[in-house]
């Protein structure tokens, strides 16, 4: 697999599945050293990194990320058009609860 984007380096042309792995990189380059520090037995590769979601509106992205392994973690990717920078956010789920909700409720 080639070198993936970096995101100083987008372009208009740029199609939706190119600012994906852009997406998918920064999170692979953020979890990587983090796991070799604590979990030297894990194995870990870049396609064990899949989006979830992802939306773009003008020239601004985001996209939710996650990884194969079992931590709880999940990740927001937002690329901001203006300024050619980039943000993770890393999150940790605690929990997933089912809430009814009926229409009254709306």
């Amino acid at each position: 697999m080639s070198e993936p984007y970096l995101p100083g380096s987008m372009v208009a042309s740029v199609n939706r599945y190119q600012y994906q792995e852009v997406a998918r990189a920064i999170v692979y380059d953020y979890v990587k050293p983090r796991l070799e520090k604590t979990d030297i037995h894990v194995t870990f590769g870049f396609d064990e990194v899949y989006v979830v979601w992802w939306a773009k509106t003008l020239q601004n992205w985001k996209a939710l990320v996650n990884t194969t392994l079992p931590d709880g973690m999940y990740y927001e990717v937002t690329y901001n058009g203006d300024t050619g920078e980039a943000y993770l956010d890393a999150y940790k789920k605690f929990e997933n609860v089912a809430v009814v909700v009926t229409k009254n409720d709306i």
